[in-house]
C-alpha cells in the first residue's frame, strides 16, 4: 500500500553553480554521494531531486531531517537507491513505510525524479 508520494524538478545549472561551494557539497550530500558524483552536474541535481522527492514522500518535507539524512546512490545496474539515516529514517519508521521507490531522470537541463513510500499490506491487515 503507498504511504507517501513525492516529485521534484530542479534546473541542473542551478546545482552545478551551487555545487562550486564546498559548503553547499557537505551540507547537501553524504560523503559517499560526493565521491561518486562530484565530477557530474547532472547526477548530482538528480540527487537533489530524489532528496526532495523522498522528503515529500516521508510526509513532511525537511522538517525535522536534513539532505544528508537522505543519501541516493546507484545498485550495480545504475538504478537509484535510498539510504536512510537518522531523523529520516525515524520518520520512515513513524509512517510505517517498508520500502521506498525512487526514480531520476534529466532532460532539457532538469533533472526530475519521483519517490513512492510503500507499506507492507499484510501487516496493516494483521494490525486490525
Amino acid at each position: 500500500m503507498i504511504c507517501g508520494i513525492g516529485n521534484d524538478v530542479i534546473e541542473i545549472e542551478r546545482v552545478k553553480k551551487a555545487c562550486v561551494s564546498q559548503a553547499f557539497l557537505s551540507r547537501v550530500y553524504t560523503e559517499e554521494e560526493i565521491r561518486l558524483f562530484a565530477r557530474n552536474p547532472s547526477s548530482l541535481a538528480g540527487n537533489f531531486a530524489a532528496k526532495e522527492a523522498v522528503a515529500k514522500a516521508l510526509g513532511t518535507g525537511f522538517v525535522g531531517f536534513g539532505p544528508r539524512d537522505i543519501e541516493v546512490l546507484r545498485d550495480k545496474a545504475g538504478a537509484p537507491t535510498v539510504r536512510l539515516h537518522g531523523r529520516a529514517e525515524e520518520r520512515r519508521r513513524q509512517i510505517g513505510a517498508d520500502r521506498l521507490w525512487i526514480t531520476i531522470s534529466h532532460g532539457r537541463g532538469v533533472a526530475i525524479a519521483t519517490a513512492v513510500a510503500e507499506k507492507n499490506e499484510k501487516e496493516e491487515i494483521s494490525a486490525k
